[in-house]
């Protein structure tokens, strides 16, 4: 009885783990790809923040916080830092979500980042349950 409930969780374990991995880099490439297309100046990239109000100067900024973040979720060493990455795509990803409604964009762009919010919440639990 205990062999196989030893055997149980660590058959879960390995699911949770697949789980975290493919969760995170989902959104990891999709972050690091966003941040590459701001720090590149992408013209789509550059309408749609001046649509919203924002200087252009604002995608550098975030290019480097969002290639930065990717980093520090990937690595393993330094937990803080891990946490902290976390805590800066929530706000982004929130914050994007909030100008795109408060600005009285069509609902679907609003919904995109909390789609990517909800696998940065499933990362981030798989890991601190991990």
């Amino acid at each position: 009885m205990v062999d196989l409930m030893v055997e149980k969780k660590a058959n879960w374990m390995k699911t949770a783990r697949w789980i975290y991995w493919v969760v995170t880099l989902l959104f990891v490439v999709t972050m690091i790809s966003a941040g590459l297309t701001y720090l590149a100046g992408a013209s789509f990239n550059i309408e749609g923040i001046t649509h919203l109000g924002y200087p252009v100067y604002l995608l550098k900024i975030l290019g480097v916080a969002k290639l930065l973040g990717g980093i520090a979720i990937l690595q393993g060493r330094f937990r803080t830092l891990k946490e902290w990455a976390y805590a800066g795509y929530t706000f982004n990803l929130l914050g994007a979500s909030a100008s795109h409604a408060l600005y009285g964009d069509p609902f679907v762009k609003v919904l995109v980042p909390i789609i990517i919010l909800g696998f940065v919440l499933v990362s981030y639990r798989q890991w601190k349950t991990g």
